[in-house]
């Protein structure tokens, strides 16, 4: 383990006027559009042998919150590559209030999942919140506290909040320090990068992000507009899905499309139908081949299943949009979070019974 860092920039008190827009307001006010824009990241540096952020065990810290898509994909490649001895992690509590992620507490009984915990790294025993990192590394600092973030523990510095770039860090740069069963994990195979590329951007866009941008849009044509958009590609992704081989997206072997694809479907009917209103249709009885997909990657395939915590992900969405959900009440349904592989809601047993009449 690697020593604690000095302070390498000097702390401040943090106001509530941090962020320019405010954590918790999703679409900026004034803004007529009604339409939700989301950030890009502010910090996109790269691990990589010879640079400022090489590669060494035990020398980053991730942190994640388990409700959170963007966050889910970095835990779920950390698995797929081995590194869980590498590169630790830690949880945050799924409530976000107006400072942002916090740390859970011992008095936090609400939060199931490995390592949700406070904040272990040395130098950091009074952070309570993500920001007090974000803070430490620029005290002027004015965007929003996001998950993932990769965090190098000698250096004090943010490597990295952007996920997109994160788990292809951890596609390669640390294949000389793991196991050798691992190094042949390929999640962006050559012959596939055209095709995995081209299928990232109408996925983020309109799939990962669509649901966010029902979800938060501010008038009734931003919402149908993204609403629309959004069903337009989930049928497309089920097209595909019904011309594959299988079992995966693009066949036999997992990939970078897997991996960004689950993220947002698995939360699908738990918590976008109802709390996005993303109710044109749910997987479980709308999308057949996008439904037996994500099951066989649930229930068959550690690293999705065992980093999937629904706890988290339904308590989130429905106690921290405050603005969506006022009362914080969360939903029973549906029952369960997930289908088994051999289980089907009535409404699909029934015509799965009647097309085997004819």
């Amino acid at each position: 383990m690697v020593s604690a860092p000095q302070p390498c920039l000097r702390m401040r008190k943090p106001t509530d006027t941090d962020t320019l827009q405010g954590i918790t307001n999703w679409v900026a006010p004034g803004d007529k559009s009604g339409e939700f824009k989301r950030g890009q990241s502010q910090f996109r540096n790269f691990i990589q042998k010879g640079g400022e952020f090489p590669p060494e065990k035990g020398r980053y810290h991730l942190y994640i919150s388990y409700a959170c898509p963007w966050a889910h994909r970095t835990l779920i490649v950390r698995k797929l590559k081995g590194l869980e001895d590498i590169i630790p992690f830690t949880s945050v509590h799924w409530h976000m209030g107006d400072k942002g992620w916090r740390f859970a507490t011992s008095e936090d009984s609400d939060a199931p999942g490995a390592e949700v915990k406070p904040d272990p790294v040395p130098g950091h025993e009074k952070y309570t919140h993500l920001r007090d990192i974000y803070f430490q590394v620029d005290p002027e600092y004015k965007g929003r506290f996001t998950v993932p973030t990769l965090y190098d523990v000698k250096q004090g510095k943010i490597v990295s909040n952007e996920s997109s770039e994160i788990i292809r860090m951890f596609y390669t740069e640390f294949d000389d320090i793991i196991e050798e069963k691992y190094k042949n994990v390929s999640l962006f195979p050559t012959e596939l990068q055209k095709d995995i590329e081209s299928t990232n951007d109408w996925t983020y866009n309109d799939i990962n992000n669509g649901v966010y941008k029902s979800g938060f849009a501010t008038t009734e044509e931003a919402y149908a507009k993204a609403v629309t958009t959004l069903f337009g590609s989930l049928d497309r992704a089920e097209k595909h899905l019904s011309e594959s081989e299988g079992p995966y997206y693009f066949g036999k072997n997992i990939t970078e499309a897997d991996v960004r694809l689950y993220t947002t479907i698995v939360r699908f009917d738990a918590v976008y139908v109802q709390h996005f209103k993303t109710n044109i249709r749910d997987i479980r009885s709308g999308y057949p081949y996008l439904h037996k997909w994500l099951r066989n990657l649930y229930w068959n395939v550690p690293a999705f299943g065992e980093t999937t915590e629904f706890t988290h992900i339904k308590r989130h969405y429905t106690r921290s949009h405050t603005q969506i959900n006022p009362f914080s009440i969360t939903p029973v349904g549906p029952i369960p979070d997930i289908l088994k592989e051999d289980e089907e809601v009535p409404a699909v047993k029934f015509a799965l019974a009647q097309a085997a009449k004819k």
